[in-house]
């Protein structure tokens, strides 16, 4: 249910004010949010909720290697059948409260019933862990930005809670802009980071060495627009020979 959905209604969110007038969702607004890239590669998650929004979570979670359990008695087709193949684990029943988070590095919550939802954020905020109940900004101390992957690039776009559907308006018209040429930049970018690391001395040395290759010329992302990776091979490898100490 959307945060929206709360005004004039009973407060569910921390400022517990009564009745809900919306104040916190002006608060999220005005919320400077750490952004930071989360590694979940064998990390517990739960996704509470077995619908159209649980498998968009679930697939997000498996994209980044976690380990995802569902918690839901009923689930859509595509969620049963990830379940059958062994990508994730489904507990096939309703929320069972605390016990349900124990272990749990990441839980979201994506069910229609209210109560449910402020149940896990209630449980999950009491152990400081992570926690996201879709579409109320409020009831969540971390929220998910749309995301653009392409390799080892990845771009997120957020309007910290305010308009997901802006945010994925903005992800695909840049995403065409920003895409292969930039991945593959990155990953020849990142063979050469060892190298510099034993090489070059200080922060300083490695920044204005990468930043050489990035914004010279010839444009290393032109180069690889046209398919032409010796070129950027080449500018590279100038750049390795003019940094070499003396």
């Amino acid at each position: 249910m959307p945060a929206q959905a709360y005004a004039g209604k009973e407060c569910v969110c921390q400022l517990r004010k009564g009745i809900c007038d919306q104040s916190c969702v002006q608060g999220m607004l005005d919320t400077p949010f750490y952004i930071a890239c989360l590694r979940l590669s064998g990390r517990r998650c739960v996704v509470v909720g077995g619908g159209d929004v649980g498998l968009e979570k679930v697939e997000g979670l498996l994209a980044c290697d976690g380990e995802v359990t569902l918690i839901a008695p009923d689930a859509i087709e595509p969620l049963a059948q990830l379940a059958r193949e062994g990508s994730i684990r489904w507990e096939r029943r309703e929320y069972a409260g605390a016990a349900d988070l124990e272990g749990v590095f990441m839980v979201i919550a994506a069910t229609g019933d209210t109560d449910v939802n402020v149940a896990v954020f209630d449980d999950a905020e009491r152990r400081a862990m992570l926690v996201n109940v879709v579409d109320v900004p409020p009831l969540c101390n971390f929220i998910l930005p749309a995301i653009i992957r392409t390799g080892p690039l990845a771009i997120a776009i957020s309007t910290a809670g305010a308009s997901p559907a802006l945010a994925k308006r903005i992800r695909d018209e840049i995403a065409g802009e920003y895409g292969e040429p930039y991945a593959r930049l990155a990953l020849l970018l990142n063979e050469v980071r060892g190298w510099a690391k034993a090489t070059l001395p200080t922060y300083q040395d490695r920044k204005a060495f990468f930043e050489s290759i990035v914004n010279g010329e010839p444009d290393p992302v032109e180069l690889l627009r046209r398919r032409d990776e010796a070129a950027v091979r080449d500018l590279i490898a100038a750049a390795r020979q003019s940094y070499q100490p003396v």
